[in-house]
């Protein structure tokens, strides 16, 4: 899956000479966490939330509310802004995307073009809604757990063992970690069948594999958060 896919594409952008309030009033605005910072059209920066609170003055200060105010209003995007941000293009991965977030511990990454203008921004919510999509759990509410020989074939084995039943495979993932040398985990989704039908599935895999559980998962009625939380 491609970046281009799931980012928010034509992103809100501004200009390295505005001020922390009008950073402030276009995050709230828009119900988004970090900006990409622009110089002539060009990526030189992007701020979060996080960098305009730190920022600020404290609740603590002796300054009274206009003088606060203008203090805001002086302070540059640029004064505040991380420089030279890592940035993805349109056409890499969103796994690369997803490593690059999780080994650098930031929440969104700016996707430019090769002239380095912000045509997009990616965020830790749509690579969850990748994962999701992937998994395949709004299809199959099944999921069948099993350690296998890492070995060629052992995939087409598997799923020929579950076709003998009535059921049809939505997703299938495998897993090398954390498990012994030589082994891997298969995680395979399947649409909804009866009990009994899942437990002869269960024992006709255990014939020749080892399971390690299946389980059934209804999302349809999971709680949301209210909109005014």
């Amino acid at each position: 899956m491609l970046v281009r896919e799931w980012m928010t594409p034509d992103p809100i952008v501004m200009d390295e000479n505005t001020s922390i309030m009008k950073a402030t009033q276009l995050m709230k605005e828009n119900k988004i966490h970090r900006i990409p910072i622009v110089k002539n059209g060009t990526l030189v920066g992007i701020v979060s939330d996080r960098d305009i609170k730190e920022a600020a003055p404290s609740k603590a200060t002796s300054l009274d509310v206009h003088e606060l105010y203008y203090l805001l209003s002086e302070i540059k995007v640029k004064d505040i802004m991380t420089k030279d941000p890592i940035t993805l293009k349109a056409d890499d991965s969103v796994e690369k995307a997803a490593v690059i977030m999780l080994e650098n511990t930031i929440s969104g990454l700016p996707v430019v073009d090769d002239g380095g203008k912000v045509i997009g921004m990616i965020t830790q919510t749509d690579i969850f809604k990748v994962m999701i999509s992937i998994t395949g759990i709004h299809r199959g509410p099944i999921q069948v757990a099993v350690d296998v020989e890492d070995k060629e074939g052992v995939l087409a084995e598997v799923l020929e063992v579950i076709k003998g039943f009535k059921t049809r495979i939505v997703s299938v993932l495998t897993s090398e970690e954390n498990v012994q040398p030589g082994r891997k985990e298969l995680y395979v989704r399947v649409t909804d069948m009866d009990d009994e039908e899942l437990k002869q599935l269960v024992n006709g895999l255990n014939a020749q594999f080892k399971v390690l559980y299946a389980i059934r998962e209804d999302v349809s009625d999971i709680p949301k958060k209210r909109p005014d939380a």
